[in-house]
């Protein structure tokens, strides 16, 4: 059957009164420790996949254990032959886990996405030399090419002007955060990036996020999801996988 981690946390969490994992029914939870730290595991289902339940008891497993104090956590899906497995792990990178749960203690994750906000033609052809040669052609020789290329010119515009206001906004948030991570690439984003912030600062983190989407509304739209279990700032412990 394997063994479902969820992450690594300290030496002696307790597991809170009716919470549970993975699987249908969902599977009891259990602590693995070594070398003051410890991996929270269950039984893993015979046929994992990422159903919305199992999503989302795999996240309130790690939320429940970060109110406890600091964890690393893993990306929802991983499963080991064994119980032993998971300890040899942690007995091998026990100084390293101890390490990396000091460095994200009270501190959560924050993850900001800038996309391109729907321009305003008028705006852009007053702005872009490109857009503007290429509107006077198509009006004075329409036809499908042209149209073509008035499209792509326009799409790019839009696309320059929304990369410009996620620098800015990463160089505003930047000095907020104790460590920064770009993130995998999203469709239709030009920033996908974490945060880790100390819990204290959230508030801040999230005030100041507001202000920069208004600042920058008309070119770009800003999505802020967090505090979020530290994912892209933790340390796997993953031994050889099923």
């Amino acid at each position: 059957m394997g063994v479902y981690i969820y992450g690594v946390a300290g030496a002696s969490p307790r597991i809170p009164a009716g919470l549970r994992g993975v699987g249908k029914p969902p599977a009891a939870l259990r602590r693995v420790v070594a070398n003051r730290v410890t991996a929270v595991v269950s039984a893993a289902p015979d046929h994992l996949r990422a159903y919305r339940r199992d999503l989302q008891a795999h996240q309130n497993v790690l939320m429940a254990f970060a109110d406890q104090g600091p964890v690393l956590p893993m990306r929802f899906g991983v499963v080991v032959a064994d119980e032993d497995a998971v300890r040899a792990r942690l007995e091998e990178g026990g100084k390293e886990y101890e390490a990396a749960l000091d460095r994200v203690a009270d501190r959560v994750e924050m993850n900001v996405k800038v996309s391109a906000a729907e321009g305003d033609l008028a705006e852009i052809v007053q702005q872009d030399p490109r857009v503007q040669q290429l509107r006077h052609q198509a009006r004075r020789r329409p036809g499908y090419e042209i149209n073509l290329r008035l499209g792509e010119a326009i799409a790019t515009a839009i696309g320059r002007r929304a990369a410009q206001a996620a620098a800015q906004v990463s160089a505003v948030l930047t000095p907020l955060a104790d460590d920064v991570r770009k993130g995998p690439e999203v469709t239709g984003c030009v920033l996908n990036m974490s945060f880790l912030i100390r819990a204290d600062a959230v508030e801040q983190f999230r005030a100041e996020t507001g202000r920069l989407a208004n600042r920058h509304m008309a070119h770009a739209v800003l999505q802020l999801t967090g505090p979020l279990p530290c994912y892209s700032f933790a340390v796997a412990v993953v031994p050889e996988p099923v």
